[in-house]
């Protein structure tokens, strides 16, 4: 007989030997004597000693909790094999990246990718492991995932809560799949936090669209980041902008249109005089069809942030300001309704466009003097039967 015990639990089978007591030594567990059929039993036993420490080791690799039961059926080859949390999410990501430019893009296929490999990092810190069975998946790995991105990764609520919502379309997959039968994201309640997002006020934009910079690569992102002041567009599709996206309309003036890049939503905004200098600033020095000299999102960021440093702007300038200083600073406070302004950033529901839009006190003053005129009237008669 074989006895596997582990942390208390033990597990015992037949290993379909037999001996004569006689010849037995039950206190080391092998045969006594060096006859042939004794060394034959022996080496057969130290062999399957081996067998049963390696089954141990791989299935202490791969899930997060080892038993003896476990053991032993793996050594017996009665286990069924259980899908595992990073092979399911490799399969689903090779999906995704064999319909990129197709309905599916880039940073969405690289954003379950970086979650892969988050949670890859995880368990190897959590559990000293390379991957676990779905099966094993509870709500204390769930939650335990979360802390881990918080603290080690320094992630903030809203960005942790990102990586779990990528986790969890693997997890509703499994369940889907008949993979999991419990859901360890029952009770698990993913929340996000409001958070205000930086614009630059008039005074700010005026700074930076004034200062002379004397090294061409901070005069180019400064050129390209107030073009996205004054129009709206994201990083993505001011880089995707091409000549065929300007066009005359309807009352014979220029507008840039096309479809958003990370929605396909259209997007219709008027060439205001600042756009369209920038525009012919550097027409011809680029390729034909080109609008703008766009570099990588990354240096881009990282060249804003010497700008601010140049102007005297504390706050943390990156590309996206520019489009919510659009919303805030240059349309919004200037009286643009907020319908307006949904249409012209692509978006399709106006409560997306409140979290850009912010009212400043400017147009809180500006709004309440048009409304003081307008009673104006009332304040007299209201004087004078006073």
């Amino acid at each position: 007989m074989a006895r596997v015990t582990l942390n208390g639990e033990v597990a015992q089978f037949s290993l379909k030997c037999e001996i004569n007591p006689l010849e037995w030594d039950p206190r080391y567990g092998k045969a006594i004597g060096k006859t042939t059929a004794a060394q034959k039993l022996n080496g057969l036993l130290d062999n399957l000693r081996a067998s049963i420490i390696q089954h141990y080791r791989e299935i202490s690799d791969r899930e997060a909790t080892v038993t003896a039961e476990k053991v032993k059926n793996a050594f017996l080859g009665l286990q069924t094999q259980n899908e595992m949390l990073l092979d399911l999410f490799n399969r689903h990501n090779q999906g995704l990246e064999a319909q990129i430019g197709k309905c599916i893009r880039l940073d969405t296929y690289q954003k379950y990718v970086r979650t892969a490999k988050r949670l890859e990092e995880f368990m190897k810190y959590k559990y000293n492991i390379s991957d676990i069975s779905l099966k094993e998946i509870n709500h204390s790995f769930i939650c335990d995932f979360d802390i881990y991105l918080k603290t080690v990764h320094s992630c903030s609520q809203n960005t942790a809560v990102k990586f779990m919502q990528h986790f969890k379309s693997i997890i509703l997959i499994a369940k889907n799949n008949g993979w999991i039968h419990s859901d360890p994201y029952s009770n698990y309640k993913l929340r996000l936090v409001k958070s205000e997002r930086e614009y630059l006020t008039e005074q700010e934009l005026e700074n930076i669209m004034k200062k002379k910079f004397t090294i061409k690569r901070l005069e180019q992102v400064r050129d390209i980041f107030i073009f996205s002041c004054f129009t709206g567009l994201a990083y993505i599709d001011v880089y995707n902008l091409r000549k065929s996206n300007i066009r005359n309309t309807f009352d014979d003036s220029l507008w840039i249109i096309g479809k958003r890049i990370k929605t396909n939503v259209t997007y219709r905004v008027p060439l205001l005089d600042i756009p369209g200098i920038i525009i012919e600033k550097y027409s011809g020095t680029i390729p034909e069809d080109q609008v703008l000299p766009v570099i990588s999102n990354q240096k881009m960021n990282s060249y804003l942030k010497e700008i601010a440093d140049a102007c005297g702007i504390d706050k943390n300038l990156s590309f996206h300001v520019a489009r919510h200083t659009f919303a805030t600073t240059v349309t919004l406070s200037k009286g643009v309704s907020i319908e307006s302004v949904s249409k012209m950033l692509g978006h399709t529901n106006i409560r997306t466009t409140q979290i850009y839009a912010r009212i400043t006190d400017n147009k809180i003053k500006n709004d309440m003097v048009a409304l003081a005129d307008k009673i104006k009237d009332l304040e007299t008669s209201f004087a004078l039967n006073g």
